[in-house]
């Protein structure tokens, strides 16, 4: 199995410090999907009321730039881009992935649309493997096919009469864009902060989406406050994503991501009343196994993750 970055040849003080270091950054992965499983219900109330997808979106980025911008202000020397073009291109691929799920999130139940969305590992660690160079272990390869295998069936879960319309079609296209862009955010967490690449993802977005945000805004405070409400809690969900994904792979990050989709159909069912059939709860279940089965992997000494 693949070792965490920088821990061949280190000595047991590195070591036991990269593990630590892991284990934070599953814990703000955790922390992250429940967040973002929150985003998909919020953006979801936001449309039924009256928004389109793209001012969704775009509230979401401007809310995000701005805070960004009083941060740096704040904190002179937190903006630190190096990469612009690699910037750019996270930027680019995360908010044309925001904007399509956020197309899909009007369209099709919050649970299926993060469902689908989710796929974007598969991606990710396929890209992963050729732009990065990481190698997973068999184990965590296992992991996100039981992962993936959940989520599928959870999607299948309102039987084999469910419609496939453009909405399932915008959450794998932008599943396809989030597999370049969490590959992006692993490689550029080598030598930038959290702050700055979430600067360069706010940007992006909202240079994507506010072409789609044109014509008239409704002003029922409701929509509002679902939109800025959802803002906010993808402002936190995103830091924590992208401050993990500079201690573990591509593969286990994604791994761990697959949570996500859980807490989606968990709020959805709270907040939305949206239904999860006995299929769709095995799926849960199994997805789930998958992700304590690489969390048990992860945490295998370095001397026994010998590929």
């Amino acid at each position: 199995m693949a070792r965490a970055p920088g821990e061949a040849g280190a000595t047991p003080a590195a070591r036991a410090e990269s593990v630590g270091s892991r284990a934070r950054a599953r814990a703000l992965l955790f922390a992250s999907g429940v967040l973002f499983g929150l985003l998909a219900v919020l953006a979801r109330v936001a449309t039924r009321l009256g928004l389109t997808s793209g001012q969704v979106a775009t509230v979401r980025f401007s809310v995000a730039t701005v805070l960004m911008l009083g941060m740096f202000r704040a904190w002179p020397g937190t903006f630190r881009p190096y990469d612009r073009r690699l910037l750019a291109a996270r930027g680019i691929l995360g908010g044309l992935a925001a904007l399509l799920y956020f197309i899909a999130l009007s369209l099709v139940p919050a649970g299926q649309a993060t469902l689908l969305n989710n796929t974007f590992p598969v991606v990710a660690v396929a890209i992963s493997y050729f732009a990065l160079g990481e190698r997973p272990g068999w184990q965590l390869v296992l992991a996100l096919l039981v992962t993936s295998a959940g989520v599928f069936l959870v999607l299948g879960g309102g039987g084999p009469g469910t419609p496939f319309g453009w909405g399932h079609v915008a959450a794998i296209a932008s599943a396809l864009f989030a597999g370049g862009a969490v590959t992006s955010i692993r490689a550029l967490r080598a030598f930038h902060n959290a702050p700055t690449i979430f600067f360069a993802f706010s940007l992006g977005g909202l240079a994507v989406s506010a072409p789609f945000a044109l014509g008239p805004w409704t002003m029922a405070p409701a929509a509002w406050l679902a939109a800025l409400l959802g803002a906010l809690v993808a402002l936190a969900a995103q830091l924590l994503m992208t401050e993990a994904y500079g201690a573990l792979t591509v593969a286990e990050a994604a791994v761990w991501q697959q949570l996500t989709p859980v807490a989606s159909y968990l709020w959805a069912m709270s907040l939305l009343g949206e239904r999860l059939s006995a299929v769709g709860a095995a799926g849960v279940l199994l997805g789930a196994a998958g992700v304590v089965y690489a969390s048990i992997q992860g945490r295998r000494p370095p001397e026994a993750e010998e590929a």
